[in-house]
């Protein structure tokens, strides 16, 4: 199917998620027959989602036109980027997933919690050249908070497209350099559109060097006396290295608590990137043969996740560790936003619990940012130089600034496109254009469910977790047209019956009323009933609690 907004000898960049949002990236390149998938990830619900696992983009587009795609690359391993592959798999036939290093492992373990997909993953390496019939795509490592961090040039008939990747410059870095010099080439080669990283916008300088942090951690070991427990992302491999290291020079043993940390370690070890002696890590259930100042807790939870590892132990409810005089809980992460309140509240839970707690400040390097500040992509655009630019990855305020970032770099302010998730732009060598929108709406995942779960239940569930239930019980004898005894009223989260029986006689009466003249017409409709019951109780029960229950008849016929 032809893209409706192309004209044929046009090439289409859209992204299904990742523009207005920092999550669930997905961007697309489009010629008349072919189509590339940059990156497949997933989003993490937030408050509103309620019950949600993940939100993944639509795939309705790409259902539409899997014969056109060639492949899915992937720029590195972090969940969203990598998340959403299983849900799409599912939907929409890929031929090829090229993927490098640490991404493969990650994915591949990912795949294990979906068994009978089909994976057709295949490793690239940095200087290969993957060719189409009428594109190409090819690599530059970058610099990220993950090992094996690239970013994608796409070679289409119109000019080059490069997608930055998520990186920062790190010029201390704990792994490979970033390759500056096929950066600058491309930039002097020419570059028809940049796609660039935006989530470091609002930092008005560089971000501080993995090294640093390094250094700073091993500091703060060395001060700890008891425990040291650290939270972290478990995706942030660098740091997981870092705080073995750490731990390795002070003399402690590392217990691994959080699935998700565990897999990560797992996979790390195996593929050489996580380095320890033999004995380094052990099990929970071992600690108790150690003493505290032998002793590393590496957990997730640096989000406040409630039912994280940390958050866990911070709520006392976690079965195998419990706070200790002593302890120093250290938070090797920045907080995502939205996060906030979760955080503290799990901080000042520790806090009560006499728990020493050291958080990322001027005064304890403990986290730096995985993406580009501000001095940092002007470093790009510079080396870039792109005729037209398209900020991504970031939430609408990040994409602007970082659009007036790249016209004080020397884009022609007409040449930068602040988008939406679905916006087509249309490009040819002399001109871009905004051409038209594709479906990228929201899919959420319950459970193994994709797609079942929509506005109208989420509606529900808010309604049930803030005013509860309340369920009528109507039992009608349907030949001769009466009711049998009173209506039973159960509440679920609305009000205690017990405390509030003059209020469960006032709603028994009213629906008593209310089917004594139903019981006169000639002709039971249980439906009307059910829909009449809810409209007579509703505006009852917000006058006399102010509260909107979720109201549920139900009517028995015997």
């Amino acid at each position: 199917m032809q893209n409706p907004f192309l004209k044929p000898h046009e090439v289409g960049v859209f992204a299904l998620g990742g523009l207005g949002e920092v999550g669930k990236n997905m961007y697309c390149v489009e010629t008349k027959d072919e189509l590339i998938i940059i990156d497949a990830g997933v989003m993490f619900p937030d408050e509103q989602l309620l019950g949600i696992d993940y939100v993944i983009p639509d795939y309705t587009y790409l259902l539409e036109n899997q014969d056109k795609i060639k492949a899915l690359v992937v720029t590195h391993g972090h969940e969203d980027h990598i998340g959403g592959i299983p849900w799409l798999l599912r939907q929409v036939k890929i031929p090829k997933i090229y993927a490098n290093g640490l991404a493969i492992g990650l994915i591949k373990n990912k795949m294990l919690e979906h068994p009978g997909i089909h994976l057709p993953l295949f490793e690239y390496f940095e200087n290969d050249i993957i060719r189409f019939n009428q594109m190409s795509v090819s690599f530059f490592r970058t610099n990220h908070s993950i090992p094996d961090s690239f970013g994608i040039v796409v070679k289409t008939p119109q000019g080059k497209i490069v997608h930055t990747g998520d990186f920062k410059f790190d010029f201390t870095p704990t792994g490979p350099d970033a390759d500056y010099a096929k950066m600058a080439r491309l930039g002097q080669e020419g570059v028809l559109l940049l796609l660039s990283d935006s989530t470091g916008a609002e930092l008005d300088t560089f971000t501080k060097s993995e090294t640093l942090v390094s250094e700073s951690i091993k500091e703060i070991f060395s001060h700890i006396e008891g425990r040291a427990i650290v939270a972290t992302f478990a995706s942030n491999i660098h740091r997981v290295q870092q705080i073995v290291e750490a731990s390795i020079a002070t003399h402690r043993k590392i217990a691994i608590f959080g699935r998700s940390m565990e897999r990560t370690v797992e996979v790390g070890q195996s593929m050489g990137y996580i380095k320890a002696p033999h004995g380094t890590f052990v099990g929970g259930r071992a600690l108790r043969h150690f003493k505290p100042h032998e002793i590393t807790i590496l957990s997730t939870g640096s989000q406040g996740e409630p039912f994280a590892a940390l958050s866990r132990i911070a709520n006392g409810t976690h079965r195998q560790i419990k706070i200790q005089a002593g302890d120093t809980v250290i938070f090797s992460s920045s907080a995502i936003p939205g996060n906030q309140s979760s955080i503290n509240r799990t901080i000042n839970q520790l806090f009560k619990l006499n728990a020493n707690v050291i958080t990322h400040s001027p005064l304890n390097d403990t986290h730096t940012s995985g993406h580009a500040g501000n001095e940092e992509l002007k470093l790009m655009l510079k080396l870039i130089k792109p005729k037209f630019f398209m900020p991504m990855h970031g939430e609408h305020r990040m994409l602007k600034i970082h659009a007036n970032t790249g016209v004080a770099c020397g884009v022609h302010k007409d040449n930068a496109f602040v988008l939406d998730n679905g916006d087509v732009l249309a490009l040819t060598q002399h001109q871009a254009r905004v051409a038209g929108k594709l479906p990228a709406g929201q899919v959420y995942i319950d459970g193994k469910g994709i797609g079942d779960v929509g506005n109208v239940v989420l509606r529900d569930r808010k309604i049930l977790s803030e005013d509860g239930l309340l369920s009528v019980v109507i039992t009608i004898d349907v030949e001769n047209h009466k009711l049998i005894g009173s209506p039973a009223i159960v509440s679920r989260g609305f009000v205690y019956m017990k405390d509030h029986a003059p209020l469960t006689k006032e709603i028994s009466l009213l629906i008593e009323k209310y089917m004594e003249t139903v019981m006169r017409s000639k002709t039971l409709n249980i439906a009307k009933i059910k829909r009449d019951v809810i409209r007579v109780l509703n505006d009852h029960i917000y006058t006399k609690t102010e509260r909107s229950p979720m109201i549920l008849p139900v009517v028995m016929e015997v």
